[in-house]
């Protein structure tokens, strides 16, 4: 990482996120953090932001009206061939507008996605889990990748449960989602989106024809004062839904099954008293983010943060990540402490784009730890691999956790 205390005041690039950067952005983090809350940066695939990092700013930056979400427009201030989810479908969801329109769709959507319906998913949750921990079981005592044997698989079928996908395509439902999040391969990550939106666009047929109790069958026929979504709107709602839904759970149960192995007094204080699982989460999501930053945004007019002033028309990156490690909020933010109090993260974001699925990513991941601790007395990470991220400026997950297995266990269970 190149430093050059003054560019940041002047508006051009003080520092280049590079592989390393991806592998471990902490040390960068603490560094810009030092530095001063904002600065001008070159992401992965060249792209120049202005960065925040530090936790007050970053918090009142994610609520600040001025600062805007409009695709189309953040797509055009990225260059040609760095915005690809920009301006398509996906993009046609509440996550990408501004109010008016996010305040008519998050409310839309807000009316299916209940806390009664969540709620509703839990024995699902726990039967998929445990369908997916007896398959493992095979190979214990042994090694086994807990990502592909735990991590990835649950949440994208507990989102086959969300959206009502019938049973006989649900194998093809995951498969096709997978591929998306492969940007490495652009062809397969248009091919699948375009078979994924067939696929979804039969389902919402079908869910038209004859009514469903699912969340995606009640955005189909939902009505609020004579407003309903729109074909693009529901199609691109889905897909929020998947993408919000999929990646950033798989990221929080891999996570937190690393950073609990690597704490084993914690891991065994968690084992002894279930009742700690909710607070294991909220330290995971505040100690390694499944985001490592926020969806893009853009200034709609000048913007002051601290001394720098921040013109019109660029691109914003929040770092979450960096911003739930910041000192000033969290004492010892090195440190994985599931006594932690207070514990007033922004892994979900904050303000209106508040991530509206948290409550279901929160209740996964407390099944997943819960019925894992509860099927092995024995998880240990596999120390002779070294553990490799993704290659992604948004998401912080890993691409492989190898652990070994065994044994049979007896304990508590919030399922």
């Amino acid at each position: 990482m190149s430093v050059h205390p003054n560019d940041d005041q002047r508006g051009e690039i003080s520092t280049t996120l590079n592989e390393s950067f991806l592998q471990n952005p902490h040390v960068v983090y603490a560094e810009l953090r030092r530095r001063g809350p904002v600065h001008r940066v070159r992401m992965w695939g060249g792209v120049n932001v202005w960065m925040v990092t530090r936790y007050d700013e970053a918090r009142q930056l994610l609520a600040d009206p001025r600062l805007k979400k409009h695709g189309p427009t953040a797509g055009s201030l990225f260059p040609p061939g760095n915005a690809s989810t920009i301006g398509t479908v996906l993009g046609d969801n509440m996550l990408f507008r501004d109010p008016p329109d996010h305040t008519r769709l998050r409310r839309l959507v807000t009316a299916a996605f209940t806390a009664r319906a969540v709620a509703g998913l839990r024995p699902a949750i726990v039967d998929i889990a445990d369908d997916l921990l007896t398959e493992m079981s095979h190979q214990a005592p042994g090694r086994v990748d807990l990502m592909q044997t735990l991590a990835l698989p649950l949440p994208i079928r507990v989102i086959g449960e969300l959206l009502g996908v019938p049973t006989a395509v649900r194998g093809r439902f995951a498969s096709l989602v997978m591929p998306v999040f492969n940007t490495s391969v652009p062809d397969e990550v248009h091919r699948a989106r375009a078979e994924l939106t067939q696929l979804l666009q039969t389902i919402v047929a079908a869910k038209r024809e004859q009514p469903a109790r699912d969340v995606l069958g009640h955005l189909v026929h939902l009505r609020d004062d004579g407003d309903r979504l729109s074909e693009d709107e529901l199609l691109g709602t889905a897909f929020l839904l998947i993408v919000a839904g999929y990646e950033t759970t798989v990221n929080l149960i891999a996570n937190g099954v690393l950073a609990l192995l690597r704490h084993p007094a914690q891991l065994a204080a968690v084992r002894a008293h279930r009742s700690l699982l909710p607070a294991a989460v909220e330290e995971t999501l505040r100690f390694e983010s499944p985001l490592n930053t926020a969806t893009v945004r853009f200034t709609g007019e000048p913007v002051s943060v601290g001394d720098i002033e921040i013109p019109a028309g660029e691109l914003v990156m929040i770092a979450l990540l960096g911003a739930n490690r910041d000192e000033r909020q969290f004492p010892d933010a090195d440190t994985f402490d599931i006594g932690r109090t207070d514990n007033r993260h922004l892994a979900f974001g904050h303000g209106i784009h508040h991530c509206i699925g948290a409550p279901l990513a929160r209740m996964q991941a407390e099944i997943a730890l819960d019925r894992l601790l509860s099927r092995f007395h024995h998880v240990e990470l596999a120390e002779d691999e070294p553990l490799k991220y993704r290659s992604s400026t948004l998401m912080r997950g890993l691409l492989r956790l190898p652990v070994h297995i065994g044994g049979s266990a007896s304990g508590g269970s919030t399922g």
